[in-house]
C-alpha cells in the first residue's frame, strides 16, 4: 500500500502509456489523474473508453496538453478534444467499445490478437479513418487496413490486444492483497483497465485486511494490482449530465 497518490504514481513518466478506468464520469480514478496532473509529465499514451469531459477526469490532463494519442471508443463530451484532434495536436484511434474492452481483456490474458464481426465492412476493418490531422485539416496518418479471415462463412478482421505502461483504477473496496470490489456502474472498464495494466494502481476508497472479502465477492483479484492507495470515500464524483423530473403543477 502506499502512503499518498503521489507516491504511487511517481514513476509514470514522460511518454508513458496509460489505461484509465471509467466510463463517461463514472468509475474514473479521479485522484490518481489528478496526481499525475501535479508531475508535469506529458507525452502521454492514453486508453480509455473517453477522455474525460472539459475541466474533469483525464480532461484536466488533455487541457494541458499533456496527451499525445488516445485510444477510445467515445469523445463527444469533450470540446477541447474535438479541437485539438481536429487542430493536429493529438492522435486518436477510435474503436468500437466492444472491440476496446476485448483488447483490454485480451492483453491481460496474455492474448496477443483476436478475430471478431464488429468492424467488418467499415472503416473499422478497411481503413482510412483518420488517425492524424494536419495544421490544414489534411490527413497525416490514417487507420490500416485489417487483416481478414473467414470462419463459418463469415468475415472477422483482426484486432490486436492492449497492453500499457500503467493502469489506473477506482474500486469502493480493496484489501491488502489487491482484491478488489467495484460499486455497481462504478464497475465499467475498470477491471479491464487493470488487466491491461503492467503496473496496475488501485484508488479505493476502503481498504481492508486480506481474508475480510468474502471469495465469492471479489470481482478482480489481485494478482492484476501491484499499487493501491485510499482515497476518501467523499472525494470528487461530479455527475456528467442531471437529468430531473419536472415537478408538477401543485406538487409537493
Amino acid at each position: 500500500m502506499f502512503a499518498s497518490t503521489a507516491a504511487a504514481v511517481a514513476d509514470v513518466s514522460e511518454g508513458s502509456s496509460l489505461c484509465v478506468g471509467g466510463f463517461g464520469l463514472c468509475g474514473v480514478p479521479f485522484a490518481l489523474i489528478d496526481a499525475i496532473l501535479q508531475r508535469s509529465v506529458g507525452n502521454l499514451h492514453v486508453v480509455s473508453n473517453n477522455c474525460g469531459t472539459d475541466g474533469a477526469g483525464l480532461g484536466v490532463l488533455l487541457a494541458q496538453h499533456r496527451i499525445a494519442r488516445v485510444t477510445a471508443s467515445y469523445v463527444g463530451e469533450n470540446a477541447e478534444f474535438a479541437r485539438q484532434y481536429l487542430a493536429g495536436e493529438l492522435e486518436l484511434e477510435l474503436t468500437p467499445q466492444g472491440t476496446l474492452a476485448e483488447r483490454m481483456r485480451a492483453g491481460g490474458c496474455g492474448i496477443p490478437a483476436f478475430y471478431t464481426p464488429a468492424g467488418v465492412g467499415t472503416v473499422v476493418g478497411n481503413g482510412g479513418l483518420p488517425w492524424r490531422y494536419g495544421a490544414n485539416a489534411e490527413v497525416l496518418r490514417e487507420s490500416p487496413r485489417k487483416e481478414t479471415r473467414q470462419f463459418n462463412s463469415r468475415d472477422y478482421i483482426l484486432e490486436e490486444s492492449i497492453t500499457t505502461d500503467f493502469a489506473l483504477v477506482h474500486a469502493a473496496v480493496a484489501d491488502d492483497a489487491g482484491n478488489l470490489v467495484f460499486h455497481e456502474a462504478a464497475r465499467n472498464f475498470n477491471p479491464l483497465c487493470a488487466m491491461a495494466g503492467r503496473i496496475t494502481i488501485v484508488e479505493a476508497e476502503e481498504i481492508v485486511s486480506a481474508g475480510e472479502i468474502a471469495p465469492d465477492d471479489v470481482q478482480l483479484p489481485g494478482i492484476f494490482v501491484q499499487r493501491i492507495v485510499r482515497v476518501p470515500p467523499d472525494a470528487t464524483k461530479p455527475i456528467e449530465r442531471l437529468t430531473v423530473k419536472r415537478q408538477e403543477a401543485g406538487g409537493s
